[in-house]
């Protein structure tokens, strides 16, 4: 373990002073040996390099085994005069080669820096040199030619050039496809607003409704009955909504308290139903007339006096509250019979 530390300590030294060696000196040297020549690329697709514009500076190596270690030039203190370093060094590989069995891969790399100029002129860029240490441990030198950069500025006519003052934003004709997406939404938000206020309507009249099925029949057929009282309903081109609120109100009260389909039938029908029912006589004659005349009003077109329009509600609510009270003293009657006969007597000593 000591014998490998030891070897690449020396491994490194050694490169590290051929390395220094050659930057501190080989670049003012005419006997250098290139490798190949650097790169000098512009990230800006312009014809020439103008001021500010970065480029890309650097070398290609083809053939490098896997494994391989690289040192390169240090351009902290300063890269050239008048040229500044924007990126540090960058290595990608740009193709890899499997190599053969138990042999390494062989790959073709590119590296390099940033550069750029924020002054106009002609600048020669220095060379790179660069350490390679092959897997094996052999180490060796590699230059590259260097490249001229020359920097422009924008020329400007001075005879012909004028100030101007800022322009404002050019106003462009509003076309149909931006106007589009908006006219989209404000239907969707339409759409979502109609939903929203059919389903509150909705969830608000199932309450109702529900809560009309769970009061008792008779106390909804007297509320819709007391929306019909007073005299707003006896104009003749009335009567016919009078009645027919009056007259559904009690086949409703019908269908809950007898069982009888009245919403379905017509007036004969109904009281055909009824007649064998635990009804009184005039209850029955009296409901019957007011279904008739009901059915004259809307069928005959007849026109009902004063006197049967003031009678008509009253009628309506009598029937109502007489037959309900008939059921209630049904009931009583049948809670007495079946209540023992010693709980009703005192008992006697």
């Amino acid at each position: 373990m000591k014998s490998e530390l030891r070897s690449l300590l020396q491994i490194f030294c050694i490169s590290a002073g051929v390395f220094f060696q050659i930057t501190a000196g080989a670049q003012d040297s005419a006997s250098v040996t290139y490798s190949g020549k650097a790169f000098l690329t512009r990230l800006q697709p312009r014809d020439s390099v103008l001021v500010a514009d970065q480029l890309e500076y650097g070398f290609e190596l083809d053939g490098v085994k896997e494994g391989t270690d690289f040192m390169f030039p240090d351009y902290s203190e300063g890269f050239c005069p008048g040229v500044e370093i924007v990126s540090p060094w960058t290595l990608d590989t740009v193709k890899v080669e499997k190599g053969r069995k138990k042999t390494p891969k062989v790959m073709d790399i590119r590296g390099s820096v940033t550069i750029a100029s924020f002054d106009e002129g002609k600048y020669d860029l220095p060379p790179i040199f660069l350490v390679r240490i092959s897997p094996e441990g052999v180490v060796d030198t590699l230059a590259f030619a260097p490249e001229i950069l020359e920097v422009k500025t924008m020329p400007v006519d001075t005879p012909t050039f004028e100030l101007h003052d800022i322009k404002g934003q050019i106003q462009y004709p509003v076309e149909f496809r931006e106007v589009l997406p908006y006219m989209a939404g404000a239907i969707a938000l339409l759409l979502i607003v109609i939903l929203a206020v059919f389903l509150t309507r909705k969830y608000f009249r199932n309450r109702s409704e529900a809560a009309a099925r769970r009061e008792p029949a008779h106390i909804t057929a007297l509320r819709k009955l007391d929306k019909f009282r007073g005299d707003s309903y006896w104009a003749p081109e009335k009567q016919k909504a009078f009645y027919s609120g009056v007259t559904d109100a009690l086949r409703e009260y019908i269908v809950s308290r007898y069982g009888v389909s009245a919403m379905e039938m017509t007036t004969k029908e109904i009281f055909d139903e009824l007649k064998g029912r635990d009804i009184r006589p005039d209850l029955y004659e009296e409901a019957r007339e007011l279904f008739e005349r009901a059915d004259y009003v809307k069928f005959a077109k007849y026109v009902a006096t004063q006197q049967e329009n003031a009678a008509a509600v009253p009628s309506a609510v009598k029937f109502v509250t007489m037959t309900y009270q008939e059921e209630l003293d049904a009931e009583s009657g049948d809670v007495s019979q079946d209540r023992p006969e010693s709980a009703s007597q005192p008992k006697e000593d």
